[in-house]
């Protein structure tokens, strides 16, 4: 058993640390894109590390050991020292303008590759299919990206003022020292070598820590979107402590994670701490018997501590560094996984865009499973429809019958196992996705509205539309008069979801922006079952204009929602058990009959 966890561990290190490889192709692909200003970082990275801090020292043991040489009077000092003291001025002022320019270059690297980066994940993110969405918490997403993107900056900033100055600092002592004191550089070598083996080794051992401790950040997040969302249902059925203690779970995984990061970063920096004392004590022994024993000068002494503290200080930031490149990876690691994602729904390479001349829509031979219940579920097998061009059909059937699927699956937000649907004899699944749904005017059971103002949800079909045909658009749909009532009218806000309007007032927005659309096909998901019933009667007429040579499906459990339909398809089980008008299926005493009984109401005029 141990040995199977064991291989069970060691199989979850080899995904994490290939996820991390990932991560950096997505960052350096961002990189590329502005290489010139990437390069100039590290250019003047490499200049102000040489000259603040191996130039200066080199030129103070020049002056050192001119001065230990004797024989300098006051007249000399000038003519001796000048050359010196205006290299040292040279030095320091191009130096702070390198280390000015690191700030800048640096800085526009950062801005540019997250502008790129939050781009990619946008796209990303919003051309996933539904299944992708319903499978994941919107608040994890959101936090994921957010923590993608400050995670490339936190490796810029390691690479630019961590990283890459500790390993030009050991570059630069080595090539300045090793004519010097040859025995002191290949010592001080060794230590170097087992140092960066020891830190890279333990920090590879808190990367898997790392990753926790963000997904739980995320999971964190999500919870605490779940629950605010939700609030009215909170409240309403008294669940406060419920939703506490879930977060209060979150909330301590997320402390738990984060102690066992603190504990191993601890005992790595202890390590670390030894190391540079090991360092630290060897160049003591060289600089205390470096002269008596290898005849090195004064200002080479002056050069060997200077070079080494730097060495020591940079290193002793290692740790650090190890520490802040794994949480870069921790962090980016959930929203990798994302991007690596395959969308399930794509389009086909050059897909053309959908062109409709009549309407027609037919679902041929498909079959379909959701890809969480499998094969052997499916929700249609071998299912076939003809909707003629302009004709006005009702869905209906039992709860699960498959209403709704059917159009997601016409709307593409899943693709098929099997089988085509095809729009005037063209074959979605070859289209763009953005030419079909734009060809579509949907309105769901659920009323889809952003924290927007009422015009621009109106609009969202057509953002180019005129005020004036916002404005026909709400009054087709019934909605003028409390759009009016409200404090800034058309340029109110909504609130997250619509929040502040009712459901009715909700719904008759969402159909406003369907006739705005003015599609040639039409599909209703139980478009009026928000509404009262003055609402529904005084919006009857509008939907009869709306639907009025266009190709429409209309699913419904009210039954009086669809009688005075063109047609009336009956689904059990995702299989047509009826096909008819209202009259004939009546007559007929089936399903639809059985189900009729039960309701009574006309739509549109009468049966």
């Amino acid at each position: 058993m141990d040995r199977k966890r064991e291989r069970r561990e060691e199989a979850g290190k080899r995904r994490k640390r290939t996820v991390a490889v990932r991560t950096l192709h997505y960052y350096w692909r961002v990189t590329r894109i502005q290489l010139p200003m990437f390069l100039a970082s590290v250019i003047v990275t490499l200049g102000y590390v040489f000259l603040l801090m191996f130039a200066n020292p080199l030129i103070v043991g020049r002056i050192v050991d001119t001065v230990s040489a004797g024989g300098i009077g006051a007249d000399d000092v000038i003519p001796v020292f000048g050359p010196y003291i205006v290299t040292l001025f040279l030095v320091n002022v191009i130096g702070q303008a390198c280390s000015k320019l690191q700030d800048y270059t640096c800085a526009r690297v950062e801005i540019r590759a997250s502008y790129e980066l939050g781009r990619t994940a946008f796209d990303a993110l919003c051309n996933q299919s539904m299944t992708f969405h319903t499978n994941r918490f919107g608040g994890s997403l959101v936090s994921s990206t957010q923590l993608y993107i400050a995670a490339y900056s936190q490796l810029m900033d390691v690479f630019a003022y961590g990283a890459l100055p500790s390993v030009a600092a050991v570059v630069f002592t080595i090539v300045l020292l090793v004519p010097l004191v040859p025995v002191y550089v290949a010592l001080l070598s060794v230590v170097l070598v087992i140092y960066v083996i020891i830190i890279f080794r333990l920090y590879r051992r808190i990367l898997p820590v790392n990753t926790a401790a963000s997904a739980a950040k995320n999971r964190l997040s999500g919870e605490l979107s779940d629950s605010i969302t939700n609030i009215l249902a909170v409240k309403t059925a008294g669940r406060e402590d419920f939703e506490q203690s879930l977060f209060e779970q979150a909330n301590r995984a997320v402390c738990d994670t984060d102690s066992r990061r603190m504990v191993r970063s601890l005992l790595t920096g202890s390590v670390s701490s030894a190391l540079i004392v090991v360092m630290m004590t060897l160049v003591a022994v060289f600089i205390a018997g470096g002269a008596a024993w290898f005849g090195i000068s004064a200002g080479t002494l002056v050069m060997m501590f200077t070079y080494t503290n730097t060495i020591t200080n940079h290193f002793n930031m290692l740790s650090r560094i190890f520490q802040r490149i794994n949480h870069a990876f921790g962090d980016a690691h959930d929203l990798t996984i994302a991007l690596d994602e395959p969308r399930l729904v794509d389009d086909v390479p050059d897909a053309a865009d959908l062109v409709i001349d009549r309407g027609e829509i037919d679902f041929c031979d498909v079959s379909f499973s959701y890809p969480d219940a499998g094969a052997d579920d499916p929700v249609f097998r071998g299912f076939t429809l003809d909707i003629p061009s302009g004709q006005r059909v009702g869905l209906v059937g039992r709860s699960g019958s498959g209403k709704t699927t059917l159009t997601s699956l016409l709307l593409r937000l899943a693709d098929l196992t099997s089988g085509s649907i095809r729009i005037d004899g063209q074959d979605i699944a070859a289209v763009n996705q953005v030419s079909l749904r734009r060809s579509i005017a949907y309105v769901p059971q659920e009323p889809l509205l952003f924290h927007r103002t009422i015009r621009e949800n109106i609009s969202y079909g057509r953002p180019e539309a005129s005020p004036e045909e916002i404005e026909g658009a709400a009054r087709e749909a019934n909605a003028t008069e409390f759009i009016r009532r409200l404090p800034e009218g058309m340029d109110t806000q909504v609130g997250e979801r619509g929040v502040k309007l009712s459901g009715g007032q909700r719904q008759r927005i969402a159909i406003a922006r369907a006739i705005l659309m003015d599609a040639p096909i039409l599909v209703l998901d139980e478009a009026t079952s928000a509404l009262d019933s003055e609402s529904e009667r005084l919006i009857q007429s509008a939907l009869e204009n709306l639907m009025r040579g266009r190709t429409s499906l209309v699913i419904a459990h009210r039954l009086s929602t669809v009688a005075a339909l063109d047609r009336i398809v009956v689904l059990s089980d995702g299989v047509i058990v009826e096909d008819g008008t209202h009259s004939d299926l009546v007559r007929a005493g089936g399903e639809y009959a059985r189900l009729w009984s039960r309701q009574t109401g006309a739509f549109l005029g009468g049966q």
